[in-house]
């Protein structure tokens, strides 16, 4: 009877360390203050933790949020939901046909992003009309077209001239905690960022690094913008 009773509670124990390793390995790095959460590549989707050549946010037409991560050489885009930077998801994982890294240059309208190859110089358009599964579509008259200016909302102008791909320094980032200001803390180093871009709106900050994805949330500022979502909707 005693070492039946032993081996419950170990069999306990051990089904209770199964239970509990997800939520250590989740474990949030967070200042003193609160201000700030930092969510590593390793507490983000599987998509997130690979290494990456380029990022792009984009709102769909029902203010949803999208980040897709170039990967592979631009052969896939990793597509994740940020609209909550609290509860990131995983949306799809898209194969594109190119030759090559690409970057995202600029919006085209609010459904289509265009894109430069790195080795070529040559632009397509990403089009994002199904957020969840955008597709590339290549644009031959406007190979090489230099540097462009836009012309409002609808328009931009090209100025002809060649091409060449710089590739961008990385650098290591430190993330640090001046909740106490004569004792700053080194909450964590995000490793070789080449690419980064934020979220106004939420103050959400993605940077791109070496080891994957790495998310900055700012919960108080998430918090104030759900809450003016909620009066809009109530109007």
């Amino acid at each position: 009877m005693k070492n039946q009773t032993i081996y419950r509670f170990a069999t306990s124990l051990i089904a209770l360390a199964i239970l509990m390793a997800p939520l250590a390995s989740r474990a949030e790095l967070r200042s003193k203050s609160k201000e700030i959460v930092v969510v590593e590549p390793k507490d983000l989707p599987e998509q997130a933790q690979l290494t990456g050549d380029d990022l792009l946010l984009h709102a769909d037409s029902v203010g949803r949020q999208y980040l897709y991560l170039e990967q592979q050489n631009g052969a896939r885009l990793a597509v994740l939901d940020v609209t909550d930077p609290a509860r990131i998801k995983p949306v799809s994982t898209v194969s594109l046909q190119t030759n090559g890294a690409f970057d995202f240059i600029r919006p085209l309208n609010d459904r289509a992003e265009l894109i430069r190859f790195r080795r070529s110089g040559d632009v397509a358009v990403l089009n994002l009309s199904k957020a969840k599964t955008p597709t590339l579509r290549s644009v031959a008259w406007l190979a090489d077209p230099g540097t462009a200016e836009s012309l409002g909302t609808t328009s931009f102008l090209t100025i002809s001239g060649s091409y060449n791909y710089v590739r961008p320094l990385p650098h290591d980032f430190q993330v640090v905690d001046i909740s106490t200001s004569f004792d700053p803390v080194l909450l964590t180093t995000i490793k070789q960022v080449q690419h980064r871009v934020a979220n106004d709106e939420t103050g959400t900050t993605f940077l791109l690094g070496s080891e994957g994805l790495t998310v900055i949330r700012k919960p108080a500022v998430e918090a104030e913008y759900q809450e003016h979502e909620r009066q809009l909707e109530q109007n």
